[in-house]
């Protein structure tokens, strides 16, 4: 315990502090406060349903049509157009016409990254299902 206090001094232990604490070199940049974890609590919020992070890690290749995202996800239209709805809401994709169908992209790599991790770090903590199953998706938006 002695140890501790000796090479954690400086460092945040509180939860207000750690709301407050923000390294000096992304404090301009990134804000301050309970506002940084606030929009990542947001971000995270529009990630949490199984099909959003299947939606996301499909269209980290590129661009999809909606009726793609339903082919390669095994899921309904609709259901898949619920899930698109939250994520242009939250920012993370964006629609483009092509013709008479639009296609969804991704806004920025970022979110496929954080999904990427979050599926690597699930399967690699055992939190994932057994090999050889196929997860079903959910059927709620």
């Amino acid at each position: 315990m002695r140890s501790c206090v000796r090479y954690c001094r400086g460092v945040p232990t509180s939860s207000a502090e750690l709301l407050t604490a923000a390294p000096a070199a992304d404090a301009a940049t990134a804000g301050t406060g309970t506002a940084r974890y606030s929009a990542a609590s947001e971000l995270l919020r529009a990630l949490a349903a199984p099909v959003r992070l299947a939606i996301v890690a499909e269209l980290e290749p590129g661009p999809r049509c909606v009726h793609e995202l339903v082919t390669a996800l095994h899921v309904s239209q609709s259901l898949v157009s619920q899930h698109l709805r939250v994520l242009r809401g939250a920012g993370l994709v964006t629609p483009e016409r092509r013709g008479r169908e639009v296609a969804y992209r991704l806004v920025d790599n970022h979110v496929a990254h954080i999904v990427r991790d979050a599926i690597t770090h699930a399967d690699e903590s055992g939190h994932s299902p057994a090999a050889g199953t196929t997860p079903a998706l959910e059927e709620s938006a």
